[in-house]
């Protein structure tokens, strides 16, 4: 498991993600700035939510009311929602909302992914088994930022700069 830390910096360049899909003229809606303002923090919001939806927060003791990286850890209902989520953009005001969220989500199983215990992503668990909980944190942290800023030149620049940083490498 990443640690606290890490899901809320994940979670931000999840937001960015979402916002910058959820802002492009192809599936923004009539407002695509408030669109992609709530999908940011919605990625937020989601990247920690696999962990918080666990808590039974109507009890006083606040202990958890289903196992640990179960129902709220499992890959395909993450997916779904980000799918379905992504077909109503643009049609449905609360859409980019729960793109975002969904892409928070996803970006928590990435980020527990390399952890032995692992995700459920479809039947049962699996781990990358690379490190333990709370170690490597920046790698993480770092693969969330790429994948961000790749979106981001890809959604909004037509890969302008990562061409210019590939040639400016000579690759």
């Amino acid at each position: 498991m990443a640690s606290s830390k890490a899901h809320h910096a994940t979670g931000w360049a999840a937001g960015i993600i979402a916002a910058a899909i959820v802002m492009h003229p192809v599936t923004a809606g009539s407002a695509p700035v408030l669109s992609g303002v709530l999908a940011l923090l919605a990625g937020v919001a989601g990247a920690t939510a696999p962990d918080w939806l666990e808590v039974a927060w109507w009890t006083r003791a606040r202990r958890l009311w289903i196992t640990h990286r179960t129902l709220t850890h499992w890959g395909i209902g993450w997916a779904a929602l980000l799918a379905l989520s992504y077909h109503f953009l643009g049609r449905h005001p609360a859409a980019p909302i729960a793109f975002g969220f969904a892409c928070g989500g996803l970006m928590h199983l990435f980020a527990d992914w390399p952890n032995p215990l692992g995700v459920p992503w479809i039947a049962a668990r699996h781990s990358l088994n690379l490190w333990t909980s709370g170690h490597c944190d920046l790698i993480v942290v770092a693969a969330a930022w790429a994948a961000a800023l790749f979106v981001v030149d890809d959604v909004w620049f037509h890969h302008v700069y990562g061409r210019m940083l590939l040639d400016a490498l000579h690759i």
